[in-house]
Parts: C-alpha cells; structure tokens; sequence
C-alpha cells in the first residue's frame, strides 16, 4: 500500500481519512470522535481510561473496556497496514501519531465538530471545552492553513467614478481618479486600501453597499460621479461606513477637467485629507465609553494611535491599553508592536515616563519584534530608527534604518519625517526640510497633522528659516496645544526674530503646560544638545526664563 497522510478536518463536519487510490474513510461517529480526542491532545496521546469515559462513559467499566477495545480492532481493520504508521495501541493509552497526520480546513472557519451527536457525559463536556476556546487548537494547523487575522486597520475602497454626463470616451477619467485617491490613500500607516483592480470589478451605481461589502471586505467606501462640459467638470462624492450604509460627507468639486487630472491635483489630496480625518474621527467615537472586547478590529489600532497623539494623560495611558489589545488579537501582525515603541518613545519625549531607560528598552524590543514579524515593514524602520536616532544618539544606525526604510516604501511618510528630524538635530537644515516636505506631502495621516508639521517647524529652525517655523509650529499647536517639542521650537524661532515678547508669552505657556520641564535634563537629554541647533534651542529657554 502507498504511504501518505491521514487527513482530519475539525471544523465543519469532521472527516477522517486517507485520500488517494488505496485510501479509505472513518465513517463510524464514534471512531472520528476517537481520532478527534487523540488529534487535539497533548503528544496525540490519551489514557484508555480518559477514551473510555468519554466515549463509553454510560457502560459499565468491564463493557467500556470492550466496547473500547473493538473500536480499536475496527480501526485496524480499516487502516490496514497503515494502522501502525499512524496509531500506537499500547496497555494503558493510545497514541496518534501527528507526525503523520495533516489537518485540513480552516480553524474558525465552521463549528468543531458540527453534527458530531455523541450522548456522552464526558464526551460533551470535552467538545464544550475546546467550542468555548478554539484557538487552544489552532497550533495543530500549519501557517497556511491559520485563521485569517483579523483587519487590525480600517479597509476603505474607491469605487470608479461613473460618468452621468459627458462624452462616453471620458468614462476613463472616473476610473483613473478613483486609482489616484487610492494610491494617494496606500501612503498611509493607518489604513488598508482595496486594489484598484478589486474595486473596479463593481459598480455603484448597479450594487448595494451590502453587495460591496461582501465582495470586497471593505470597512468604508468612496463612490461618486462625474459630469464632464467642454469647459468644467463636476466630481460629486460621498464617504459611506459600510457596515451600517450611511453617508459620513459629500462633498464636491468644480474646475476644469485639466485641473482635476493633474498630477498636484488638489481634489484628490482634499479627498484623501478627508478620508483619513473621517475615519480617524469616526473610530474615537466609536471608542469612547466601551470596554476594549467590544471594540471593532479596525477601530481598535486607529483609535489608540489617535489618542496617543492626543498626548492628554488620560487619553495617552487609554492609548496603550488599546494598542496592547490589538497585539493581543493580532499578535503576527506588525504594526501594533510598532505603534506600543512609539507609544514608549512619546511617553519619554513628553516627560510622562517615570524610568527613562526601561521605557527606552521596553521601545526597543516593541520595534525589533515588529521586525522580527516584518522584517521589511517601513513603519518598524522608521520607529527603529527614531528610537537609535532620539533616544540612543546612534545616528549611523539611525540613518541605516531609515534607509532601509524608504529602500522598502518610497512613499513612507514616517520614515521620511523622522530622518528629517535626524538631519535637523545635526545642523543640516536643508536636507531636513526637504524630507519633511516630501513627508508632508505624502501624509494623509489626520491624526499625526501635528507632529509633521511640529517637526517640519523644527526643521526649519535647523535651516534659520524661523518665520516658517513659527507658522508650522502655530499650525501644530492648533491641532495640537500639548505637544511639549512644538513649544519649545516656537519659543526658538521667536528669539532668533528678536520678538522678545512672543518668546516670553510662548515659555510662559510652556511653564503652565509642563511645570517639570526642566533645561538641565534637557541639555543632558535631547539629541540634539551638541550641535549649533541644541545650543540655539538653550539661549531660546534661558531667554524665555528657563
């Protein structure tokens, strides 16, 4: 007989057998519930006793015995010479051999063992085991075969814009916009986009969100419509939660053709703004008050990534509880480890840690084991990177990391951001205002505004260009009063335009705002302490009364 594997399905309608042309089944229910129980135990080993009372527990001892005993002889009889390969009858337990077993299916995809009508005591207290926690199991499936992990990040898809109006060859420019608002979409960290080839498959106007939903796994969708004249074209656009249908905004668009099919085009970038500051908006409301196990997964990363940067105490402890929850429901997916070593980093850089060089381990180990997962994931980069660059001053392997960073995802906007704030703390202004720049302009990131524009002004200060500083720093304290680094960079950029009085107000502010903040940790403290940036920071704070 040709050698091959048992096969065992346990989700779903359990099935047990080996295929092929010299293959055969295990129909008896009993005997599949057998091969179920030795399959999901530790080793594949059982006692004869545990198998007696669970699957003969109303018999008496002797008749269970030999109740049990001719189970095993049928067995035998069935797999023929195959039954020493795969099961060890011993006088006091029986073993599967797992090494020749291969599990089929899905785990999560169907009940354990649906239809498996065993009346046993013992039996049914075993299935309801192992039905309350199925995941105790999933080990027993290779990788291919795991349950699919859950959207730790808000799908959104872009349906084609269909054209109401217009000469019918212009029906292209709908699907090319719709392909711009989704490549401009993929930059983002906190989002997962549908393909544009996906997407394009459905048409709006012919199919129900429900439809969509089911066909593309979509959290949210952008639909709309075109109308083209000679001289003016017309986008009309709503933003719907899939789950529910609703409209979250319209909003629509008049210019020229031209204009809208421009490379720069400024409907497009307002389009993805929106986009991100809607879903990052719905996903905190949708937070606020409830327990963690009731918080969708693709709200759950976002949510906590968005109160992170809230950087009000409250909210920044919340944040953690919620990103450390989604590592728990994601613990193969990278970016929840990432965004814990940010959460760490944040807590050092605004003065909320109370052991600065176990949070900066603890920060480190979040983004290496994101990288131990991802090893190509540019948003671990580029935390590794601001980890090495802002807290342990190695500047080489910073730069390395974000290399590695960008080599991967040209488009990252993080990496691009924090190797700008690298040049800015080493006195090279102007590279650090070009990569801020560039990551300005790739960032829909609504919940991150502050920081790329607080980082941007501080890039500017590298590069003496201060009334641009203050204007991004003014721009980041709008969105954002709390952020420590965006005062202090404010107050520099005010000293060196002479505005003595501005200087004052702004450390004034800073003082209410962060009473511990002290100028000696910060010099000791701040990567960029010895360098001519650094020394300018601390005339600034000594001019303000620090």
């Amino acid at each position: 007989m040709e050698e091959g594997f048992l096969e065992i399905n346990l989700f779903g309608p359990c099935l047990v057998r080996k295929p092929g042309p010299d293959g055969y089944e295990i129909k008896s229910t009993k005997h599949k519930a057998l091969f179920a129980i030795l399959a999901t135990a530790p080793f594949g080993r059982r006692t004869r006793s545990f198998l007696q009372d669970a699957l003969w527990g109303q018999y008496t001892f002797d008749s269970g015995r030999q109740s049990l005993r001719r189970a095993i002889s049928d067995i035998k009889n069935i797999l023929g010479p195959d039954f020493d390969r795969f099961l060890t009858s011993a006088h006091s337990e029986i073993t599967l051999n797992l090494s020749q077993v291969r599990f089929t299916g899905r785990p999560g995809s169907g009940v354990f063992l649906e239809g498996l009508d065993i009346r046993e005591e013992g039996f049914e207290e075993w299935l309801r085991n192992i039905r309350s926690n199925p995941s105790q199991i999933y080990g027993l499936f290779s990788a291919a075969h795991q349950p699919p992990p859950p959207a730790i990040l808000p799908t959104v898809a872009v349906i084609p814009f269909h054209l109401v109006t217009g000469d019918p060859q212009m029906a292209v420019a709908g699907d090319w916009l719709a392909e711009e608002v989704c490549r401009s979409l993929s930059k983002s960290n906190l989002m997962s986009v549908i393909s544009h080839l996906s997407a394009r498959q459905l048409d709006y106007a012919a199919i129900d969100v429900r439809s969509m939903r089911a066909a593309l796994g979509a959290d949210y969708f952008l639909v709309g419509s075109l109308r083209i004249a000679p001289d003016r074209c017309v986008l009309n656009t709503d933003f719907l939660d899939a789950e529910t249908g609703r409209i979250l905004w319209t909003r629509e668009f008049n210019s020229p053709l031209s204009d809208l099919l421009s490379a720069h085009s400024e409907p497009i970038a307002t389009l993805t703004t929106a986009i991100a500051r809607k879903i990052a908006s719905d996903s905190l409301c949708r937070v606020r008050g409830r327990n963690l196990v009731d918080i969708e997964d693709h709200r759950l990363l976002l949510a906590g990534v968005s109160m992170l940067h809230e950087l009000r105490l409250s909210s920044f402890a919340r944040a953690r509880q919620m990103i450390e929850h989604a590592i728990e429901r994601a613990p193969h997916a990278p970016e929840p480890l990432a965004w814990l070593g940010d959460w760490y980093l944040m807590s050092i850089w605004n003065g909320y840690s109370t052991d600065i060089r176990k949070d900066t381990q603890i920060a480190t180990e979040c983004a290496y084991r994101a990288l131990d997962l991802e090893p190509e994931n540019s948003l671990s980069l580029a935390v590794v990177g601001v980890i090495q660059s802002a807290l342990k001053r190695n500047q080489g392997l910073a730069a390395k990391q974000f290399a590695r960073a960008l080599d991967c995802n040209p488009n990252d906007s993080m990496s691009w951001l924090f190797s700008g704030a690298m040049h800015a703390y080493h006195d090279k202004g102007r590279q650090a205002v070009e990569n801020v720049e560039r990551a300005k302009s790739l960032s829909p990131l609504d919940p991150l505004g502050y920081l790329f524009n607080s980082l941007a002004a501080y890039a500017y200060v590298a590069d003496e260009s201060y009334e641009r500083a203050v204007e991004l720093a003014d721009v980041s304290l709008e969105q954002n009063a709390w952020h420590i680094s965006t005062l202090r960079t404010k107050i520099c950029a005010h000293h060196h335009l002479g505005q003595g009085q501005k200087v004052r107000e702004t450390g004034a502010l800073l003082r209410q705002r962060f009473p511990k903040f002290e100028l000696e940790e910060y010099r000791r403290t701040h990567p960029a302490s010895d360098f001519n940036v650094g020394h300018r920071m601390v005339d600034a704070l000594r001019a303000a009364g620090f």
